[in-house]
């Protein structure tokens, strides 16, 4: 009997809960939306701020010292002190290897070029280098994918064209340097002669530098087989508590927390591991980066959070206004059905089984309706697939059970209100 008054509801007002079912369908569609990609932005947001540069610099040991002490900045001045060229290929073999997305070495040096009295800064650099890692693996990494921003007229130097150079759009005007120009450049008593093959527009103090291949630079210097610094650009987990610390002094750590904080993809830790592979050198977070990657990503996932708890909350209040206009349609059936015998909790519980069928059917459609949703946001947005959460499952579940009673919670009270012997008679 139960059943069959269940049934006979739901075709009757099949209207009304069709409109529940939509009303439902909906916010669980934005929810399992916004939930899938708040629980993947993480990697999503982070990769998308690497094409904007790098998040970790890598000096050497006395190079940090100085800065330490005397708060030299290591960026200022041409460096007297080195890294090993040939063991920046370990940075891709720390435990948070598949983290490092892309980095490049640095070799700067004071130059005149012919005509000019001012001395200008030539770096030199891998712009795509190809490298085969001890581990098997080979990779190609440079400043052409890490500095992808910058708005490049002409072309990228080729690693193996000693001949060729990229000048700062800033240093072009100044020395009217155009594409295909030739540049004499001299150090001590050696001279280059090199084409411009680039202009490029950075929009930071590169502008006012030339960049060549690493070599060339080198054998300029006489540092053959050496660098001065590398940039870095990693995915990393925002900062916490314990990160923090670990950053002030890995050794304070006890044994556990020293293991989660190795373990996890802190910034830090990745910098304590590129130290360990890569012989007397300092890692330091690029801060204004590090920190405003992890500021963003809260952002991001802040502003999801809302959406999600707006939506169900808009739900909610559809849901309340549809319950109650069906009670209030259904007076006369609910009156007869007190006046017989019937009592609160057993007319309640045959309402709320009318609805809470129709909220599974409207959340299971909205679910299924949320993850296309997720995946536009994701192609959209950032030009990639979000991963579906199977966690999001029972969450969007509990959403829709929450948001069910919630809404039905003032129908009920108007419907425990009713009298039989004034709703039969039309009051």
């Amino acid at each position: 009997m139960f059943w069959r008054l269940v049934k006979g509801a739901l075709f009757r007002q099949k209207g009304k809960m069709l409109m529940i079912a939509f009303t439902i369908a909906l916010g669980a569609s934005l929810a399992a939306a916004m939930l899938n990609v708040m629980l993947d932005v993480g990697d999503k947001v982070n990769q998308e701020l690497k094409t904007y540069g790098a998040n970790i610099n890598v000096i050497p040991k006395e190079a940090s010292l100085l800065d330490d002490l005397y708060g030299v900045n290591e960026g200022a001045g041409i460096s007297d002190r080195f890294l090993r060229e040939s063991e920046l290929g370990n940075i891709k073999t720390i435990f948070w290897a598949f983290n490092i997305v892309d980095f490049a070495p640095y070799l700067d040096a004071k130059v005149r070029v012919a005509g000019e009295e001012e001395e200008i800064r030539l770096t030199g650099t891998w712009f795509a280098n190809h490298i085969d890692l001890s581990t098997g693996e080979s990779l190609d990494t440079g400043i052409k994918n890490m500095k992808s921003w910058w708005t490049v007229t002409g072309e990228w130097v080729a690693d193996e064209d000693e001949s060729a150079v990229m000048a700062g759009c800033v240093l072009a005007d100044k020395l009217g340097l155009d594409i295909g120009d030739s540049l004499i450049v001299q150090t001590g008593e050696k001279k280059e002669t090199f084409t411009v093959k680039g202009v490029f527009d950075a929009g930071s103090e590169e502008d006012e530098r030339i960049y060549a291949p690493l070599r060339v630079v080198q054998d300029l210097t006489g540092e053959a087989g050496l660098v001065s610094n590398v940039e870095v650009s990693a995915l990393t987990t925002p900062d916490n508590e314990l990160s923090r610390r670990a950053a002030q002094n890995p050794n304070s750590l006890s044994v556990k927390e020293w293991e989660t904080w190795y373990c996890t993809a802190y910034v830090s830790a990745i910098c304590y591991q590129i130290e360990e592979v890569l012989t007397d050198s300092v890692a330091k977070p690029i801060r204004r980066v590090a920190e405003s990657e992890g500021a963003i990503l809260e952002k991001t996932r802040l502003l999801m959070l809302l959406i999600t708890i707006l939506s169900v909350a808009g739900a909610a209040l559809g849901i309340s206004n549809l319950v109650t206009a069906s009670v209030m349609e259904r007076g006369r059936e609910i009156g007869l059905l007190k006046a017989i015998g019937a009592n609160n909790a057993s007319i309640s519980r045959l309402v709320l089984t009318e609805i809470f069928i129709t909220g599974a059917v409207g959340g299971t459609a909205g679910y299924f309706t949320g993850l296309g949703f997720a995946q536009i946001i994701g192609r959209t947005v950032f030009d990639a697939a979000i991963n579906i959460k199977p966690m999001v499952v029972p969450l969007v579940a509990i959403l829709i059970l929450a948001v069910t009673a919630a809404g039905s919670a003032p129908a009920i009270r108007l419907l425990l209100s009713l009298r039989p012997a004034e709703v039969l008679h039309g009051r």
